[in-house]
């Protein structure tokens, strides 16, 4: 062999193992390919398995009607051959938990059984298989069709723990455990493995007179095989339907959490919506209306995989479909000591606000901004002094409302001495209508202001009483819908304050308006017309204006639509509200607002002008710099 074959035969060789080297497997993909090639093996013994138990459920001795396994004899010890091979049957299931559970393999069967937890308030059933609630009841209350209340259907969607042990993924809900009852408020819940030393062990703790329930899992003996890091809390819920009106229920059930260090956010309530979790989260909460079931985490829930979800169901039994996948903010290689809340409970503002949980109070929508401050500064407080003195909730709105106008009174009392002093300047503001009628405007507006301010009438005056009552009237609006106080409670023909009152049921729907009748909302609507009425003679004329009228009439009509179905304790407050008013302005009329007094002294002021102010100054000159522009 010459010089040059051997070199060839050389880089032959070298390419060849450079080659081989290059397209070598990194020990990486050697493990994942291993882990491959281990679920190709457990994926045929679980077919063998499935025959084989296929081939002992049919009892035959023989060809099974499954498939090519056959049993002899039937029994515990039963030689089950597949495809050729000779297995047995009890050795097959074992080799199969083995396989999936690990160490867990002791955990895989048993006896479900079911541990009751009580307190004054609550009633939670804990299942030994998978250590999770089954029945979360609230005692205190019922639905409106008079059964229990379940806060929600648990057994409905998955509950687990779930963490991986080596190559094995662990969840609770595969898991059988043993139970040991802590007085009747708590149960500690032990899924074995094949070393007494190392457990699963998960606590649930009623407090003993309220709406919470501690939960805390722990993995003893497996603090170096297993990541705290990596553990997650999966929980899905079914939410049931147990108000009066479904559509109002739906609107009024989504998923609350809040970030640390952040205000607290919420999902859509009327769209299906997810959310990853983008921070440090401090609760979430999967609220059903009047109730909420929240988990809470004094350290966090991290932000790395955790996703929150929410879908509107159609089925008239159910309401809402709610998710949460619930990373825990450990440290990687810490212990798994996941400890958590769960509050179990009512939607009721002093409730969620004694919990001491950072803007837990805020799963109930008392609105933004200053509508928010007017009913946790104003209302609230006075219609809880109220509730303590066991009135009827009918009476208890009837005295909100009177305390409300009677706080209200003095802006009331401006704005009608306002509005009164505008309108007996009618005369005069007649003359100048006259005068600039087919006039320049500007010039006619410059004597309107001149006017005004001879005569020592602010027009903005009436504005400013106005602006105060108007966050009280909308304050309420969202008050009453989201007062579990009002729940169930009768007044009148109401059966349930806290959603509409029907005096007739229709055969059909009338779009905008459904398929029943509230009377608060025709005597509201009413009420309103007459109020309008009434109103629209004390105020000025508006020039230029003339649809103003024909909208202050409208307005109450399209309330007859949208309020209809409403809650009647909001119809019924509105009602009230428009009754003292008119018998607000029929009294300062009567006895308090002397016209004839005012119209003098307006008189005297023409009289005897101020002088002008440093802002009715530079009005002025603006309107001549404008007018002058305009000439140019």
């Amino acid at each position: 062999m010459d010089r040059n074959s051997i070199i060839g035969f050389v880089l032959i060789a070298a390419i060849l193992g450079a080659y081989t080297w290059y397209t070598m497997p990194s020990a990486e993909e050697q493990a994942r390919l291993q882990h491959v090639q281990d679920s190709l093996a457990n994926i045929e013994i679980e077919r063998q398995a499935r025959e084989a138990q296929q081939a002992l459920e049919a009892k035959e001795i023989g060809t099974a009607s499954a498939g090519t396994a056959t049993i002899a004899p039937a029994g515990k010890d039963s030689i089950i051959v597949v495809n050729g091979d000779t297995l047995n049957a009890d050795s097959v299931e074992r080799a199969l938990q083995g396989q999936r559970f690990g160490i867990f393999q002791a955990s895989a069967t048993g006896t479900p059984e079911e541990i009751v937890l009580e307190n004054e308030r609550l009633q939670v059933a804990i299942n030994t298989h998978g250590a999770r609630p089954t029945v979360i009841r609230l005692k205190e209350y019922q639905t409106y069709h008079k059964t229990p209340l379940y806060l929600a259907d648990p057994d409905s969607g998955n509950y687990e723990f779930r963490f991986f042990l080596g190559k094995n993924d662990i969840s609770t809900k595969d898991l059988h455990f043993t139970a040991e009852k802590l007085g009747t408020t708590g149960v500690r819940l032990q899924a074995a493995t094949t070393d007494p030393g190392r457990f699963l062990r998960i606590t649930y703790q009623l407090d003993t007179a309220n709406y919470f329930m501690d939960v805390r899992a722990e993995l003893i003996g497996l603090e170096n095989e297993v990541d705290a890091g990596s553990t997650v809390f999966n929980w899905e819920l079914v939410g049931l339907s147990n108000e009066k009106y479904r559509t109002g229920e739906l609107q009024k059930s989504g998923v609350y959490f809040k970030y640390f260090n952040a205000d607290r956010e919420y999902l859509s309530e009327s769209d299906a919506d997810e959310k990853k979790l983008e921070g440090k989260t401090n609760w979430v909460a999967f609220k059903q209306d009047f109730f909420s079931v929240g988990l809470i985490s004094k350290e966090g829930f991290a932000s790395n995989g955790s996703e929150i979800a929410i879908t509107p169901l159609t089925d008239s039994a159910h309401t809402k479909h709610y998710s949460a996948k619930l990373f825990f903010a450990k440290e990687r290689g810490a212990k798994v000591d996941l400890p958590f809340r769960m509050y179990l409970g009512p939607n009721h503002y002093g409730t969620l606000r004694r919990t001491e949980i950072e803007q837990f109070d805020k799963i109930i929508d008392l609105g933004w901004g200053i509508f928010g401050w007017m009913n946790k500064w104003l209302v609230i407080p006075i219609f809880n002094w109220l509730d303590g003195w066991k009135w009827s909730y009918g009476i208890i709105i009837l005295v909100l409302t009177i305390a409300i106008k009677l706080l209200l009174m003095p802006l009331t009392y401006k704005n009608f001495v306002s509005s009164a002093r505008m309108r007996l300047l009618k005369p005069e503001m007649d003359t100048i209508n006259e005068k600039y009628k087919d006039g320049d405007m500007l010039k006619k507006q410059q004597a309107t202001m001149d006017l005004y301010r001879k005569a020592g009438v602010n027009p903005a005056s009436g504005c400013l009483p106005m602006l105060v009552q108007m966050p009280v009237l909308f304050a309420m609006f969202k008050f009453f819908p989201s007062s579990i106080e009002l729940r169930q409670e009768k007044f009148l023909w109401a059966d349930d304050l806290s959603t509409y009152d029907s005096i007739l049921s229709l055969p059909f729907n009338i779009p905008a308006y459904g398929t029943h009748v509230s009377l608060f909302t025709i005597l509201m609507a009413a009420s309103t017309m007459i109020y309008t009425a009434i109103n629209s003679k004390q105020m000025p004329q508006q020039q230029g204006m003339p649809n103003m009228k024909l909208m202050m009439y409208l307005f109450p009509v399209m309330m007859l639509f949208f309020m209809n179905s409403l809650p009647a304790g909001l119809s019924y407050y509105y009602l009230l509200a428009n009754v003292i008013s008119i018998l607000q302005m029929t009294v300062m009329k009567s006895w308090f607002v002397n016209e004839d007094k005012i119209r003098a002294q307006l008189v005297l002021n023409m009289k005897t002008p101020k002088k002008k102010s440093k802002w009715q100054q530079r009005l002025e000159d603006m309107q001549k710099q404008q007018q002058a522009a305009r000439r140019k």
